[in-house]
């Protein structure tokens, strides 16, 4: 390790300048729930999220949503464990960045050398600093964590051809105690119609809340990081919540070629109230 893995797609997926982006991202923040009337959520801080990763003005409305509910656990979570696919480069199992810092323009996330030493030894984690150079699914969720939390370390996993268990693996030996909060990056289906995602989606995300761990990439383009949580939300007996379900034809694109985007909270239904 020995080098900060530099803001790739500031300027492209999110404004390259700070003020506007802490500006946007406070604007998502409070944007109210699409929902009319949220469901009640448990009196404690979420043990893990989905959020999607598109460019801001397609997803990040929703990406909020999720990433709203952590504003009160500010100063509690210090550990976020962040799971996406890789885009451009190629991986067997789950790739660390070989960096000791992640910086964006609001400021730079120290990597959790602890942590990972906890998972370095494990045959489906490698390092690969190509696989996390360009990657979007990862950063653009950085600025969003830096705007909610005040102080955190972060594991970030660029996963590629692994399995359910071999993720699910990983997740389990860095699972934690409430310091510690889980991050799955992943959009739904891709290029459909307005319609034809509607259902696609809708149908995806009741799978999800039952904790069905054999989503199919069509699905789900980070499938693999969704079902490998899916598969440990059963066994810590996780409840799902939906927080928000659109696609880019309700945001800023054209409905005729879509993009799904969900976010959902999962917590632990064993939770001892402090």
């Amino acid at each position: 390790m020995g080098h900060t893995r530099l803001a790739a797609v500031a300027g492209a997926f999110y404004p390259a300048e700070s003020s506007s982006l802490s500006h946007l991202i406070q604007h998502f923040l409070t944007e109210p729930p699409k929902q009319a009337s949220p469901q009640a959520l448990p009196a404690h801080a979420p043990k893990a999220l989905v959020v999607p990763h598109a460019g801001y003005i397609y997803s990040g409305v929703v990406a909020a949503q999720a990433y709203r509910l952590l504003q009160p656990y500010r100063k509690v979570i210090h550990r976020v464990i962040l799971l996406g696919p890789v885009h451009r480069v190629a991986v067997r199992g789950l790739a660390l960045p070989g960096a000791d810092a992640f910086s964006t323009p609001l400021g730079s996330i120290a990597v959790d050398s602890e942590a990972i030493s906890r998972i370095a030894t494990l045959p489906q984690v490698s390092t690969s600093v190509a696989a996390h150079a360009w990657e979007h699914s990862l950063e653009v969720q950085l600025p969003f964590l830096q705007s909610v939390l005040h102080d955190f370390t972060l594991v970030p996993l660029a996963v590629g051809d692994a399995t359910p268990d071999e993720v699910a693996e990983v997740l389990e030996q860095l699972w934690g105690e409430d310091d510690t909060l889980i991050v799955i990056s992943s959009d739904l289906s891709h290029y459909l119609t307005y319609e034809q995602a509607r259902h696609c989606d809708s149908r995806t995300v009741q799978r999800m809340l039952q904790l069905d761990h054999h989503i199919g990439h069509r699905e789900a383009c980070g499938a693999t990081p969704v079902n490998g949580l899916l598969e440990l939300a059963q066994r810590h007996r996780l409840q799902p919540y939906l927080l928000d379900l659109r696609n880019s034809g309700d945001t800023e694109g054209d409905q005729d070629r879509v993009v799904g985007y969900s976010a959902l909270a999962f917590y632990e239904a064993d939770h001892a109230e402090h």
